[in-house]
């Protein structure tokens, strides 16, 4: 529960930011929309390989090995660490670069160029951020997280309102206020985990000398998982932004359709998506401990509570759809379009969860990361991305009959899914042997 209510604020504060934006007019909507793929890049690329990571770290609290989590979660850091580096440094310096891929439109492309830049700290302070939660999260500590998220969400919509308004005597910045006003919340965040974990002495909490010096068997055995994550989320996110792609040049009313139906969507499916972290910790547990029966056993029941919750998701953010885009400044054709798109994702909702669970929760929890690159990679690649543009661009059909077809892509993953899950190949021991 603590893991869905901070998916639950995450998704809140987009909506609340977009919401902001949004009262600016569509094209500042769509030029964030298109501008933030850079940060779901990273911040995707960052879920992938502390996930891969976090198996191990689960596996490691099911033995109580608490000297080697600390080892993975420095080895994380440094990663993280690294990676974010080169996103800062695009960020900062070529950000029009990365809104050329997406868009041809000047006025997005300024707008966007504006926003990117102002953000570019971001990228620094969640690549400490990320692991640390990951530890707090897998030893169990799930309302640590929990607490610093409510604070980091208040902070962010007072200081965003602040900036793109100009209220409090602040300027009025607009679209770069919004970045302005999260990278502050995001520095406090990182001021907030750090205090959390080192001045309150948390169990996670040690030396430099306790986070680094790691047994080459370990680093091996990491990276060898890890690897697959990240070039799965990497990939994942690179292919999803491609959809952006497509349709950010069908027109702004389009595009705005689609952002605002992916915020609204992101409500419901990020707090569905807690079980999918739940399911890595409780059933990696039980496979660090050897009890591979059980660990089948409790992922079966997870799959099933999951199915349960994204039924239910679906039914409300069908019946709520019409209410939440009327908070959006959109033409009504625009609010036309995105009431279809979420049609579409409420009756997709259930098989979304499912193959989110089965990918993020069950196979990573036992290291079998290669197989769940290979299918999220073969389906939207091979898939969803070319339909995006087939559809979108080359059949000119409208916005949301083209995010139907792309959509068809969770039926042919969940078909692979249930069989590898079924096989009990995913369930190993990773930590077998390990010093």
């Amino acid at each position: 529960m603590p893991i869905a209510a901070q998916g639950l604020i995450s998704s809140s504060l987009t909506l609340i930011d977009n919401l902001m934006v949004g009262s600016l007019g569509e094209t500042e909507l769509a030029a964030v929309g298109i501008a933030i793929q850079i940060y779901l890049i990273h911040w995707i690329v960052m879920f992938g390989f502390t996930s891969g990571v976090s198996t191990f770290m689960a596996q490691f609290w099911g033995s109580q090995d608490v000297r080697n989590i600390k080892k993975a979660t420095g080895l994380a850091i440094c990663v993280c660490l690294a990676i974010s580096s080169l996103f800062f440094l695009v960020a900062a310096f070529v950000p029009h670069l990365v809104m050329r891929l997406f868009t041809d439109i000047p006025e997005l492309i300024e707008l966007g160029t504006a926003y990117i830049r102002t953000g570019a700290p971001m990228f620094l302070t969640i690549s400490i951020t990320v692991p640390f939660t990951a530890a707090l999260r897998t030893t169990q500590q799930t309302k640590l997280p929990l607490y610093i998220s409510i604070v980091v969400f208040i902070t962010n919509a007072v200081l965003n309102y602040t900036f793109i308004f100009g209220k409090f005597g602040a300027p009025q910045l607009g679209v770069p206020g919004s970045a302005l006003g999260t990278v502050l919340a995001r520095c406090l965040e990182l001021t907030l985990v750090l205090f959390v974990v080192f001045v309150r002495r948390n169990l996670v909490a040690g030396r430099l000398s306790e986070y680094v010096g790691w047994n080459r068997e370990l680093v091996r055995r990491i990276v060898k998982n890890a690897i697959p994550t990240t070039m799965n989320e990497a990939f994942w996110s690179i292919g999803t932004s491609m959809y952006v792609a497509a349709y950010a040049r069908v027109g702004v009313t389009a595009y705005a359709a689609v952002q605002a139906s992916n915020v609204i969507n992101n409500l419901f499916t990020l707090a569905a998506f807690s079980i999918g972290d739940a399911t890595l910790i409780l059933v990696g547990q039980k496979l660090g401990q050897g009890k591979v029966e059980e660990a089948y056993e409790l992922a079966r029941k997870l799959l099933r509570v999951g199915l349960a919750v994204g039924v239910c998701l679906g039914l409300g953010l069908v019946s709520c759809s019409r209410l939440i885009i009327g908070l959006f400044e959109l033409t009504p054709q625009g609010q036309q379009f995105a009431f279809y798109i979420l049609l579409i994702y409420g009756a997709f909702l259930w098989l979304h969860v499912y193959n989110g669970i089965a990918v993020t929760g069950i196979l990573r929890c036992g290291g079998d990361t290669v197989f769940a690159m290979a299918t999220e990679m073969i389906t939207i690649w091979l898939y969803a991305v070319p339909t995006a543009f087939i559809t979108a661009l080359a059949l000119g059909l409208p916005i949301y009959v083209a995010v139907f077809f792309v959509k068809l892509e969770e039926i042919i993953k969940s078909v692979i899914l249930v069989r590898r899950f079924r096989s009990k190949k995913w369930a190993k021991n990773v930590i077998h042997n390990i010093e």
